[in-house]
């Protein structure tokens, strides 16, 4: 059974869907305008089953979830927000899994909350020390609400372009449509600053402990193989990556059949599988 409701975390609503029960996962969704996590998460929820219990909430900014009151967003926000979310849902291991800006926020909270976080896929990621703003993910931060934007923004994400439909330009077009006031406070000009600022230091990336599976895109141009995810070969203690060739920056939906596969084999390990 799949839900969807607030939760109050340090006085503020945070939005989350939920489903199943079991080893709980939290999913954490990337940066790109109209994004949301039940929109980025929920098919990937349901394949996983009900013998998890996922939790994908919308970062402050995003979706349903407002920015507290005197924050601008940014990745301390982000994090000190889903650890508090878990902390308010009694929750005292899990899983993370992040996207992009997302997997920023996972090795983050798997750094501050070692005890907690048993494991971390990040998935065409940022976070790496010394990341630059590549030309694609600028574009999709500027990219105007409306169907012109969405179009443009989603041909950037994927590599087959059959996958840029109509019906996906318009449900994302209506959601950065609904999310524009609070996303344009998040990622103004001049852009590289925000890259920077998800980017984590090296004190940081040794602090994770959790085992970590990085998935990432041959073909991604938003956040590139070479700058985003290498580097942190060097940095995490117990690493391994998965790159799946003809992808883009979202294995979820380029190849759903083989991230689900990849997921569910790296989570079970949880359970002794």
């Amino acid at each position: 059974m799949t839900t969807r409701r607030t939760v109050t975390v340090d006085g503020s609503p945070v939005h989350v869907l939920e489903s199943g029960a079991g080893p709980t996962v939290l999913m954490l969704h990337g940066s790109g305008p109209g994004t949301t996590g039940s929109g980025a998460w929920s098919t990937t929820a349901q394949a996983l089953g009900p013998s998890r219990h996922v939790v994908a909430p919308d970062h402050a900014g995003f979706g349903r979830t407002p920015v507290p009151a005197g924050y601008r967003g940014g990745l301390r926000l982000w994090t000190e927000q889903a650890a508090g979310l878990m902390d308010a849902l009694d929750v005292d291991s899990y899983a993370v899994v992040g996207h992009s800006m997302g997997g920023a926020v996972a090795l983050a909270l798997a750094a501050a909350r070692p005890r907690q976080v048993t494991r971390v896929v990040a998935v065409s990621t940022m976070g790496a020390p010394g990341a630059p703003l590549s030309a694609d993910l600028d574009a999709i931060w500027a990219a105007p609400a409306g169907p012109r934007g969405a179009r443009d923004m989603l041909s950037r994400l994927v590599l087959d372009q059959a996958l840029v439909t109509d019906a996906a330009v318009d449900a994302r077009a209506a959601a950065m449509r609904a999310g524009e006031a609070a996303f344009a406070s998040l990622f103004p000009p001049p852009r590289a600053r925000w890259a920077d600022a998800l980017a984590l230091s090296a004190q940081t990336l040794a602090a994770v402990r959790a085992p970590v599976l990085l998935v990432h895109g041959a073909e991604d141009r938003v956040t590139p193989l070479r700058t985003a995810a290498l580097p942190l070969l060097d940095h995490l203690a117990d690493v391994r990556l998965h790159v799946l060739g003809r992808c883009g920056h979202v294995p979820a939906i380029e190849h759903p059949y083989a991230f689900r596969e990849l997921l569910s084999c790296f989570l079970g390990r949880d359970r002794g599988h």
